[in-house]
Protein backbone atom coordinates (compact mmCIF):
# COMPACT_ATOMS: atom_id res chain seq x y z
CA UNK A 1 0.00 0.00 0.00
CA UNK A 2 2.79 2.17 0.92
CA UNK A 3 4.80 1.69 -3.10
CA UNK A 4 1.08 2.05 -3.94
CA UNK A 5 0.48 5.76 -2.78
CA UNK A 6 3.60 6.98 -3.82
CA UNK A 7 3.43 5.80 -7.55
CA UNK A 8 -0.37 7.37 -7.10
CA UNK A 9 1.62 10.52 -6.27
CA UNK A 10 4.04 10.56 -9.00
CA UNK A 11 1.25 9.82 -11.54
CA UNK A 12 -1.00 12.47 -10.00
CA UNK A 13 2.04 14.88 -10.31
CA UNK A 14 3.04 13.75 -13.53
CA UNK A 15 -0.37 14.24 -15.25
CA UNK A 16 -0.71 17.66 -13.52
CA UNK A 17 2.91 18.35 -15.36
CA UNK A 18 1.52 17.56 -18.83
CA UNK A 19 -1.68 20.04 -18.71
CA UNK A 20 1.10 23.16 -18.53
CA UNK A 21 4.06 24.18 -19.42
CA UNK A 22 4.33 26.75 -16.57
CA UNK A 23 3.64 24.12 -13.99
CA UNK A 24 6.73 22.18 -15.94
CA UNK A 25 8.66 25.31 -15.75
CA UNK A 26 8.30 25.45 -12.25
CA UNK A 27 8.73 22.28 -11.08
CA UNK A 28 12.16 22.32 -13.26
CA UNK A 29 13.17 25.44 -11.21
CA UNK A 30 12.28 24.24 -8.29
CA UNK A 31 14.17 21.29 -8.59
CA UNK A 32 16.90 23.06 -9.59
CA UNK A 33 16.77 25.99 -6.79
CA UNK A 34 16.23 23.03 -4.17
CA UNK A 35 19.70 20.92 -5.74
CA UNK A 36 21.49 24.71 -5.08
CA UNK A 37 19.84 24.60 -1.61
CA UNK A 38 21.11 21.59 -0.88
CA UNK A 39 24.87 21.89 -2.05
CA UNK A 40 25.57 24.96 -0.47
CA UNK A 41 23.87 23.47 2.65
CA UNK A 42 26.28 20.59 2.12
CA UNK A 43 28.83 22.51 1.73
CA UNK A 44 28.30 25.07 4.83
CA UNK A 45 27.82 22.15 7.04
CA UNK A 46 31.24 20.55 6.00
CA UNK A 47 33.01 24.17 6.62
CA UNK A 48 31.27 24.32 9.93
CA UNK A 49 32.21 21.13 11.10
CA UNK A 50 35.98 22.73 11.38
CA UNK A 51 34.95 25.29 14.08
CA UNK A 52 34.01 24.77 17.57
CA UNK A 53 31.52 22.13 18.28
CA UNK A 54 29.63 24.35 20.50
CA UNK A 55 29.07 26.84 17.72
CA UNK A 56 28.02 23.95 15.54
CA UNK A 57 25.26 22.52 17.60
CA UNK A 58 24.11 25.73 18.18
CA UNK A 59 23.50 26.87 14.25
CA UNK A 60 22.17 23.64 13.66
CA UNK A 61 19.93 23.58 16.50
CA UNK A 62 18.72 26.72 15.65
CA UNK A 63 18.53 26.41 11.70
CA UNK A 64 16.74 23.00 12.21
CA UNK A 65 14.17 24.17 15.04
CA UNK A 66 13.31 26.49 11.65
CA UNK A 67 12.76 23.95 9.64
CA UNK A 68 10.38 21.40 11.83
CA UNK A 69 8.33 24.74 12.95
CA UNK A 70 7.76 25.74 9.24
CA UNK A 71 6.52 22.53 8.15
CA UNK A 72 3.86 22.02 11.19
CA UNK A 73 2.40 25.68 10.49
CA UNK A 74 3.25 26.70 6.82
CA UNK A 75 0.41 24.20 5.74
CA UNK A 76 -2.04 25.58 7.90
CA UNK A 77 -1.36 29.59 6.17
CA UNK A 78 -0.82 27.89 2.99
CA UNK A 79 -4.69 26.47 2.14
CA UNK A 80 -4.38 27.55 -1.66
CA UNK A 81 -1.72 24.84 -2.44
CA UNK A 82 -3.36 21.71 -4.04
CA UNK A 83 -2.97 18.45 -1.51
CA UNK A 84 -2.18 15.48 -4.55
CA UNK A 85 -3.11 12.80 -1.39
CA UNK A 86 -6.14 14.81 0.53
CA UNK A 87 -7.47 11.89 3.02
CA UNK A 88 -10.73 13.02 1.89
CA UNK A 89 -10.39 11.40 -1.64
CA UNK A 90 -9.83 7.62 0.15
CA UNK A 91 -13.15 8.06 2.04
CA UNK A 92 -14.72 5.67 0.11
CA UNK A 93 -12.25 2.93 -0.44
CA UNK A 94 -11.88 0.13 2.51
CA UNK A 95 -7.65 1.12 3.01
CA UNK A 96 -6.78 -0.36 6.42
CA UNK A 97 -6.10 3.09 8.68
CA UNK A 98 -2.31 1.71 9.37
CA UNK A 99 -1.71 1.29 5.91
CA UNK A 100 -3.20 4.71 4.91
CA UNK A 101 -0.91 6.17 7.65
CA UNK A 102 2.14 4.72 6.62
CA UNK A 103 1.84 5.55 2.72
CA UNK A 104 0.90 9.05 2.77
CA UNK A 105 3.53 9.45 5.65
CA UNK A 106 6.20 8.57 3.01
CA UNK A 107 4.23 10.03 0.11
CA UNK A 108 4.40 13.18 2.03
CA UNK A 109 8.19 13.20 1.28
CA UNK A 110 7.68 13.21 -2.28
CA UNK A 111 8.46 16.72 -4.07
CA UNK A 112 11.02 18.78 -3.71
CA UNK A 113 10.55 20.16 -0.28
CA UNK A 114 9.89 16.78 1.36
CA UNK A 115 13.53 15.18 -0.53
CA UNK A 116 15.76 18.85 0.43
CA UNK A 117 14.50 18.40 3.73
CA UNK A 118 15.57 14.65 3.46
CA UNK A 119 19.14 15.15 2.29
CA UNK A 120 20.23 18.14 4.21
CA UNK A 121 18.96 16.40 7.38
CA UNK A 122 20.65 13.70 7.02
CA UNK A 123 23.62 15.91 5.89
CA UNK A 124 23.79 17.42 9.70
CA UNK A 125 26.15 14.48 10.85
CA UNK A 126 28.32 16.57 8.02
CA UNK A 127 29.03 18.81 10.59
CA UNK A 128 30.25 16.31 12.94
CA UNK A 129 32.61 15.33 10.50
CA UNK A 130 35.47 15.26 13.33
CA UNK A 131 33.79 13.34 15.99
CA UNK A 132 32.10 9.69 14.49
CA UNK A 133 30.13 9.19 17.37
CA UNK A 134 28.11 12.91 16.98
CA UNK A 135 27.97 12.42 13.25
CA UNK A 136 26.15 8.96 13.67
CA UNK A 137 23.69 10.85 16.50
CA UNK A 138 23.52 13.94 13.88
CA UNK A 139 22.44 11.49 11.00
CA UNK A 140 20.06 9.73 13.95
CA UNK A 141 18.24 12.64 14.64
CA UNK A 142 18.25 14.25 11.58
CA UNK A 143 16.06 11.24 10.23
CA UNK A 144 13.93 11.86 13.38
CA UNK A 145 13.77 15.69 12.73
CA UNK A 146 12.38 14.11 8.88
CA UNK A 147 9.44 12.28 10.52
CA UNK A 148 8.68 14.91 13.32
CA UNK A 149 8.15 17.34 10.03
CA UNK A 150 5.98 14.61 7.89
CA UNK A 151 3.88 13.21 11.00
CA UNK A 152 3.70 16.89 12.57
CA UNK A 153 2.67 18.72 9.42
CA UNK A 154 0.10 16.04 8.52
CA UNK A 155 -1.19 15.82 12.21
CA UNK A 156 -1.84 19.43 12.75
CA UNK A 157 -3.56 20.00 9.32
CA UNK A 158 -5.75 16.73 9.36
CA UNK A 159 -6.79 17.63 12.71
CA UNK A 160 -7.64 21.43 12.05
CA UNK A 161 -9.54 20.43 8.55
CA UNK A 162 -12.36 21.67 9.82
CA UNK A 163 -11.16 24.49 10.64
CA UNK A 164 -9.55 24.93 7.09
CA UNK A 165 -12.49 24.43 6.01
CA UNK A 166 -13.87 27.72 7.15
CA UNK A 167 -13.76 30.51 5.27
CA UNK A 168 -13.69 32.79 8.65
CA UNK A 169 -10.91 30.93 9.93
CA UNK A 170 -8.76 31.15 6.73
CA UNK A 171 -9.12 34.92 6.09
CA UNK A 172 -8.09 35.20 9.83
CA UNK A 173 -4.63 32.94 9.09
CA UNK A 174 -3.84 34.58 5.97
CA UNK A 175 -3.62 37.89 7.88
CA UNK A 176 -1.99 36.09 10.66
CA UNK A 177 0.83 34.70 8.25
CA UNK A 178 2.02 38.42 7.72
CA UNK A 179 3.21 38.18 10.92
CA UNK A 180 6.14 36.32 11.17
CA UNK A 181 7.05 36.95 7.52
CA UNK A 182 7.34 40.94 8.47
CA UNK A 183 9.48 39.94 11.71
CA UNK A 184 11.69 37.31 10.20
CA UNK A 185 13.74 40.12 8.65
CA UNK A 186 14.31 42.44 11.54
CA UNK A 187 14.54 39.64 14.08
CA UNK A 188 17.24 38.22 12.15
CA UNK A 189 19.02 41.59 11.62
CA UNK A 190 18.53 42.22 15.29
CA UNK A 191 20.18 38.98 16.39
CA UNK A 192 22.68 39.00 14.41
CA UNK A 193 23.81 43.05 15.61
CA UNK A 194 23.41 42.02 18.89
CA UNK A 195 26.22 38.78 18.29
CA UNK A 196 28.41 41.17 16.67
CA UNK A 197 28.59 43.21 19.60
CA UNK A 198 29.05 40.02 21.66
CA UNK A 199 25.91 39.22 23.75
CA UNK A 200 25.70 35.77 23.97
CA UNK A 201 22.58 34.79 22.19
CA UNK A 202 23.21 31.84 20.06
CA UNK A 203 23.73 29.55 23.43
CA UNK A 204 20.55 30.85 25.08
CA UNK A 205 18.11 30.55 21.88
CA UNK A 206 20.04 26.78 21.32
CA UNK A 207 19.68 25.57 24.87
CA UNK A 208 15.89 26.90 25.27
CA UNK A 209 15.09 25.21 21.64
CA UNK A 210 16.97 22.23 22.76
CA UNK A 211 14.45 21.32 25.52
CA UNK A 212 11.47 21.69 22.80
CA UNK A 213 10.70 18.99 20.27
CA UNK A 214 11.81 21.38 17.12
CA UNK A 215 15.22 21.33 18.55
CA UNK A 216 15.33 18.26 20.36
CA UNK A 217 16.41 15.78 17.55
CA UNK A 218 19.03 18.15 15.96
CA UNK A 219 20.62 18.84 19.57
CA UNK A 220 21.03 15.13 19.93
CA UNK A 221 24.44 15.44 18.69
CA UNK A 222 25.54 17.86 20.73
CA UNK A 223 25.01 16.21 23.79
CA UNK A 224 26.74 13.21 22.40
CA UNK A 225 29.85 15.37 21.05
CA UNK A 226 30.14 17.01 24.89
CA UNK A 227 30.19 13.27 26.35
CA UNK A 228 26.49 14.04 28.34
CA UNK A 229 25.28 10.75 27.46
CA UNK A 230 22.42 11.05 29.69
CA UNK A 231 21.08 14.95 28.18
CA UNK A 232 21.12 13.32 24.94
CA UNK A 233 18.93 10.25 26.21
CA UNK A 234 16.53 13.04 27.91
CA UNK A 235 16.55 14.90 23.82
CA UNK A 236 16.10 11.59 22.19
CA UNK A 237 13.48 10.84 24.53
CA UNK A 238 11.55 14.22 23.90
CA UNK A 239 11.34 13.46 20.06
CA UNK A 240 10.18 9.97 20.58
CA UNK A 241 7.44 10.93 23.01
CA UNK A 242 6.45 13.92 20.75
CA UNK A 243 6.93 12.01 17.20
CA UNK A 244 4.59 9.18 19.42
CA UNK A 245 2.05 11.78 20.38
CA UNK A 246 1.56 13.55 16.66
CA UNK A 247 1.26 9.58 15.47
CA UNK A 248 -1.97 9.58 17.85
CA UNK A 249 -3.22 12.81 16.92
CA UNK A 250 -3.13 12.08 12.92
CA UNK A 251 -4.40 8.51 13.74
CA UNK A 252 -7.40 9.74 15.49
CA UNK A 253 -7.70 12.82 13.30
CA UNK A 254 -7.46 10.47 9.92
CA UNK A 255 -10.07 7.96 11.38
CA UNK A 256 -12.43 10.92 12.24
CA UNK A 257 -12.54 12.40 8.80
CA UNK A 258 -12.98 9.10 7.26
CA UNK A 259 -16.34 8.38 8.68
CA UNK A 260 -17.19 12.12 9.28
CA UNK A 261 -17.70 14.78 6.70
CA UNK A 262 -17.05 18.32 7.63
CA UNK A 263 -19.84 20.32 8.47
CA UNK A 264 -20.98 23.35 7.10
CA UNK A 265 -20.45 27.01 9.16
CA UNK A 266 -23.69 28.13 10.95
CA UNK A 267 -25.36 31.32 8.92
CA UNK A 268 -24.16 34.25 10.67
CA UNK A 269 -26.62 37.07 11.42
CA UNK A 270 -26.72 41.01 10.49
CA UNK A 271 -28.26 43.71 10.75
CA UNK A 272 -28.76 46.60 8.53
CA UNK A 273 -26.30 47.32 5.57
CA UNK A 274 -23.04 47.37 6.91
CA UNK A 275 -21.48 50.30 5.63
CA UNK A 276 -23.55 51.31 3.14
CA UNK A 277 -26.06 52.96 6.04
CA UNK A 278 -23.47 54.94 7.06
CA UNK A 279 -22.54 56.18 3.83
CA UNK A 280 -24.47 58.78 1.45
CA UNK A 281 -26.98 57.24 -1.23
CA UNK A 282 -24.42 59.08 -4.08
CA UNK A 283 -22.24 56.93 -6.27
CA UNK A 284 -19.21 57.77 -4.36
CA UNK A 285 -20.87 57.01 -1.09
CA UNK A 286 -21.80 53.33 -2.40
CA UNK A 287 -18.42 52.77 -3.58
CA UNK A 288 -16.61 54.04 -0.54
CA UNK A 289 -19.18 51.47 1.24
CA UNK A 290 -18.43 48.49 -1.10
CA UNK A 291 -14.40 49.35 -0.80
CA UNK A 292 -14.67 49.93 2.87
CA UNK A 293 -16.46 46.29 3.19
CA UNK A 294 -13.32 44.93 1.01
CA UNK A 295 -10.80 46.14 3.73
CA UNK A 296 -12.40 44.64 6.22
CA UNK A 297 -13.51 41.45 4.68
CA UNK A 298 -10.94 40.68 1.85
CA UNK A 299 -7.81 39.05 3.34
CA UNK A 300 -6.13 40.73 0.02
CA UNK A 301 -6.94 43.75 1.87
CA UNK A 302 -7.47 43.07 5.48
CA UNK A 303 -3.50 41.96 5.31
CA UNK A 304 -2.38 45.68 4.46
CA UNK A 305 -4.29 46.91 7.28
CA UNK A 306 -3.07 44.40 10.07
CA UNK A 307 0.46 44.80 9.30
CA UNK A 308 0.38 48.18 9.90
CA UNK A 309 0.42 47.86 13.97
CA UNK A 310 3.66 46.00 12.80
CA UNK A 311 5.62 48.64 11.80
CA UNK A 312 6.58 50.36 14.90
CA UNK A 313 7.89 46.83 15.89
CA UNK A 314 9.81 46.38 12.73
CA UNK A 315 11.52 49.79 12.96
CA UNK A 316 12.43 49.70 16.33
CA UNK A 317 14.37 46.29 15.48
CA UNK A 318 16.00 47.62 12.31
CA UNK A 319 16.88 50.87 14.83
CA UNK A 320 17.89 49.19 17.64
CA UNK A 321 20.58 47.14 15.51
CA UNK A 322 22.16 50.29 14.35
CA UNK A 323 24.65 51.43 16.19
CA UNK A 324 26.14 55.34 15.66
CA UNK A 325 29.08 56.43 17.61
CA UNK A 326 28.88 53.70 20.17
CA UNK A 327 25.19 54.74 21.24
CA UNK A 328 24.09 51.14 20.14
CA UNK A 329 21.04 52.38 18.00
CA UNK A 330 19.21 54.81 16.41
CA UNK A 331 15.93 56.15 17.92
CA UNK A 332 15.21 58.80 14.83
CA UNK A 333 14.82 55.90 12.65
CA UNK A 334 10.89 55.87 14.28
CA UNK A 335 10.22 58.95 13.09
CA UNK A 336 9.89 57.52 9.09
CA UNK A 337 6.75 55.67 10.87
CA UNK A 338 4.48 57.99 9.50
CA UNK A 339 5.29 58.22 5.94
CA UNK A 340 6.06 54.65 5.60
CA UNK A 341 2.50 53.73 6.77
CA UNK A 342 1.26 56.72 4.13
CA UNK A 343 3.05 55.14 1.53
CA UNK A 344 1.75 51.35 2.62
CA UNK A 345 -1.92 52.71 2.50
CA UNK A 346 -1.45 54.81 -0.52
CA UNK A 347 0.12 51.72 -2.55
CA UNK A 348 -2.71 49.20 -1.29
CA UNK A 349 -5.13 50.21 -3.68
CA UNK A 350 -2.67 50.80 -6.90
CA UNK A 351 -4.26 47.08 -7.88
CA UNK A 352 -8.14 47.76 -6.81
CA UNK A 353 -9.39 47.16 -10.21
CA UNK A 354 -7.85 43.54 -10.34
CA UNK A 355 -8.62 42.89 -7.10
CA UNK A 356 -12.17 43.46 -8.09
CA UNK A 357 -12.33 40.98 -10.67
CA UNK A 358 -15.86 40.07 -12.32
CA UNK A 359 -17.27 42.10 -10.10
CA UNK A 360 -15.56 45.33 -11.77
CA UNK A 361 -18.67 45.13 -14.42
CA UNK A 362 -20.72 46.37 -12.01
CA UNK A 363 -18.88 49.89 -11.94
CA UNK A 364 -19.12 49.42 -15.82
CA UNK A 365 -22.78 48.39 -16.48
CA UNK A 366 -24.03 50.93 -13.70
CA UNK A 367 -22.95 54.02 -15.04
CA UNK A 368 -21.01 55.52 -12.64
CA UNK A 369 -18.42 58.04 -13.78
CA UNK A 370 -14.85 57.27 -12.98
CA UNK A 371 -14.47 60.13 -11.37
CA UNK A 372 -16.83 58.52 -8.73
CA UNK A 373 -15.28 55.16 -8.81
CA UNK A 374 -12.07 56.87 -8.01
CA UNK A 375 -13.25 59.23 -5.15
CA UNK A 376 -15.13 56.27 -3.45
CA UNK A 377 -11.98 54.12 -3.49
CA UNK A 378 -10.01 57.00 -1.93
CA UNK A 379 -12.27 57.85 0.70
CA UNK A 380 -12.47 54.21 1.54
CA UNK A 381 -8.61 53.97 1.85
CA UNK A 382 -8.79 57.40 3.82
CA UNK A 383 -11.15 56.72 6.80
CA UNK A 384 -9.11 54.08 7.38
CA UNK A 385 -5.95 55.94 6.46
CA UNK A 386 -5.74 59.36 7.66
CA UNK A 387 -6.23 58.40 11.27
CA UNK A 388 -3.97 55.61 11.23
CA UNK A 389 -1.22 57.78 9.82
CA UNK A 390 -1.88 60.12 11.90
CA UNK A 391 -1.53 58.89 14.89
CA UNK A 392 1.70 56.89 14.00
CA UNK A 393 3.46 60.33 12.92
CA UNK A 394 2.46 62.03 16.18
CA UNK A 395 3.58 58.75 18.24
CA UNK A 396 6.71 58.39 16.28
CA UNK A 397 7.41 61.89 17.44
CA UNK A 398 6.38 61.32 20.96
CA UNK A 399 8.90 57.97 20.68
CA UNK A 400 11.49 59.74 19.82
CA UNK A 401 11.05 62.94 21.98
CA UNK A 402 11.54 65.30 19.05
CA UNK A 403 8.77 67.37 19.54
CA UNK A 404 10.39 69.74 17.28
CA UNK A 405 9.96 67.94 13.99
CA UNK A 406 5.87 67.26 14.48
CA UNK A 407 4.31 69.47 12.13
CA UNK A 408 7.36 68.29 9.65
CA UNK A 409 6.67 64.35 10.23
CA UNK A 410 2.93 65.00 10.22
CA UNK A 411 2.78 66.92 6.77
CA UNK A 412 5.48 64.63 5.58
CA UNK A 413 3.26 61.68 6.23
CA UNK A 414 -0.14 63.45 5.09
CA UNK A 415 1.26 64.28 2.06
CA UNK A 416 2.82 60.74 1.32
CA UNK A 417 -0.78 59.53 1.96
CA UNK A 418 -2.11 61.48 -0.23
CA UNK A 419 0.30 61.38 -3.06
CA UNK A 420 0.28 57.66 -3.24
CA UNK A 421 -3.75 57.41 -3.49
CA UNK A 422 -3.09 59.67 -6.44
CA UNK A 423 -0.89 57.88 -7.96
CA UNK A 424 -2.44 54.28 -7.52
CA UNK A 425 -5.75 55.92 -8.66
CA UNK A 426 -4.12 56.02 -12.19
CA UNK A 427 -2.32 52.85 -11.80
CA UNK A 428 -5.17 50.98 -11.50
CA UNK A 429 -6.88 51.93 -14.00
CA UNK A 430 -3.82 51.63 -16.54
CA UNK A 431 -1.25 49.44 -15.25
CA UNK A 432 -3.57 45.88 -15.10
CA UNK A 433 -1.48 42.49 -14.06
CA UNK A 434 -2.93 39.20 -13.04
CA UNK A 435 -3.42 39.17 -8.91
CA UNK A 436 -4.96 36.45 -6.37
CA UNK A 437 -8.68 36.12 -7.18
CA UNK A 438 -11.39 36.81 -4.48
CA UNK A 439 -11.66 33.84 -2.12
CA UNK A 440 -7.98 32.55 -2.66
CA UNK A 441 -5.14 32.93 -0.83
CA UNK A 442 -3.07 36.66 -0.31
CA UNK A 443 -0.17 34.34 -1.11
CA UNK A 444 -0.72 32.97 -4.21
CA UNK A 445 1.04 34.20 -7.54
CA UNK A 446 -0.69 33.64 -10.62
CA UNK A 447 0.99 31.95 -13.31
CA UNK A 448 3.53 34.05 -15.66
CA UNK A 449 2.41 37.34 -13.79
CA UNK A 450 5.44 37.41 -11.40
CA UNK A 451 7.34 39.75 -14.01
CA UNK A 452 4.56 41.89 -15.05
CA UNK A 453 3.80 42.42 -11.29
CA UNK A 454 7.72 43.02 -10.45
CA UNK A 455 7.51 45.40 -13.58
CA UNK A 456 4.06 47.18 -12.52
CA UNK A 457 4.98 47.91 -8.93
CA UNK A 458 8.27 49.19 -9.13
CA UNK A 459 7.24 51.70 -11.62
CA UNK A 460 4.47 52.33 -9.19
CA UNK A 461 7.03 52.98 -6.06
CA UNK A 462 9.35 54.54 -8.29
CA UNK A 463 7.01 57.25 -9.66
CA UNK A 464 5.89 57.82 -6.16
CA UNK A 465 9.02 58.06 -4.31
CA UNK A 466 9.99 60.76 -7.07
CA UNK A 467 6.72 62.72 -6.20
CA UNK A 468 7.17 62.88 -2.66
CA UNK A 469 10.94 63.97 -2.79
CA UNK A 470 10.16 67.58 -2.43
CA UNK A 471 8.61 67.36 0.74
CA UNK A 472 10.92 64.83 1.93
CA UNK A 473 13.97 67.36 1.11
CA UNK A 474 12.28 69.76 3.16
CA UNK A 475 11.82 67.23 5.83
CA UNK A 476 15.48 66.35 5.62
CA UNK A 477 16.20 70.18 6.40
CA UNK A 478 14.23 70.38 8.96
CA UNK A 479 16.07 67.29 10.40
CA UNK A 480 19.64 68.51 9.95
CA UNK A 481 18.69 72.60 10.90
CA UNK A 482 15.99 72.38 13.50
CA UNK A 483 14.76 75.47 11.65
CA UNK A 484 11.16 76.17 12.54
CA UNK A 485 10.40 77.17 9.13
CA UNK A 486 11.90 74.33 7.50
CA UNK A 487 9.00 71.95 9.19
CA UNK A 488 6.30 74.56 8.40
CA UNK A 489 7.30 74.57 4.58
CA UNK A 490 7.05 70.64 5.05
CA UNK A 491 3.26 71.01 6.00
CA UNK A 492 2.81 73.40 3.50
CA UNK A 493 4.33 72.01 0.55
CA UNK A 494 3.13 68.23 1.98
CA UNK A 495 0.11 68.47 2.05
CA UNK A 496 -0.72 71.22 -0.79
CA UNK A 497 0.96 69.34 -3.35
CA UNK A 498 -0.42 65.62 -2.09
CA UNK A 499 -3.85 67.26 -2.50
CA UNK A 500 -3.82 68.82 -5.63
CA UNK A 501 -1.61 65.42 -6.91
CA UNK A 502 -4.45 63.47 -5.14
CA UNK A 503 -7.42 65.82 -7.33
CA UNK A 504 -5.23 65.13 -10.68
CA UNK A 505 -4.88 61.30 -9.88
CA UNK A 506 -8.12 60.92 -9.51
CA UNK A 507 -9.66 63.08 -12.77
CA UNK A 508 -7.31 61.64 -14.39
CA UNK A 509 -8.14 58.37 -13.67
CA UNK A 510 -11.06 58.41 -13.88
CA UNK A 511 -11.03 59.70 -17.42
CA UNK A 512 -9.19 56.15 -18.03
CA UNK A 513 -12.11 54.24 -16.49
CA UNK A 514 -14.44 56.30 -18.40
CA UNK A 515 -12.72 55.65 -21.85
CA UNK A 516 -11.07 51.83 -21.09
CA UNK A 517 -13.88 50.54 -18.73
CA UNK A 518 -15.19 47.29 -20.97
CA UNK A 519 -11.35 47.18 -22.23
CA UNK A 520 -10.40 46.52 -18.36
CA UNK A 521 -13.01 44.10 -17.82
CA UNK A 522 -12.25 41.95 -20.49
CA UNK A 523 -8.69 41.90 -19.12
CA UNK A 524 -9.14 41.45 -15.87
CA UNK A 525 -11.95 38.29 -17.01
CA UNK A 526 -8.81 36.80 -19.31
CA UNK A 527 -6.64 36.35 -16.08
CA UNK A 528 -7.17 32.77 -14.95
Amino acid sequence: MVAHLVRLKLALMRNTLRKSVWQTVGLAIGVLYGLGVVGLTLVGLVALGTTQPELAGQIVTILGSVVVLAWWIVPLFAFGVDATLDPQRFVTFAVPQRQLLAGLAIAGLVGTPGIVTLLVSAGTALAWWRTPLAALAALVGGLLAVALCVVGSRATTTALAPLLDSRRYREVLSIAAFVPLMLAGPIVGWATSAIARGQEVLPVVADVLGWTPFGAPWAIATAVSDGAWGLALVRLGITVVVLGAAWVVWDRALARALVAPHGGAAAGRSKGLGWFDRFPATPVGAVAARCLTYWFRDPRYSGSVAVIPLLPVVLWFVGSSIELDGSGGFAELMLVLGPVTAFTFGFAISADVAYDHTAFWTQVSSGVSGFADRAGRVLAAGVIGVPVVTVFAVGSVAFTGRWDLLVATVGLSLGVLATALGVSSVVSARLLYPVPKPGESPFKSPQGAAMATLVAQMLTMAVLTALCLPAAGLALATLLTGAAVWGWLTLVVGVGLGAVLLVVGMRWGGRLVDQRGPELLQQVMSYK
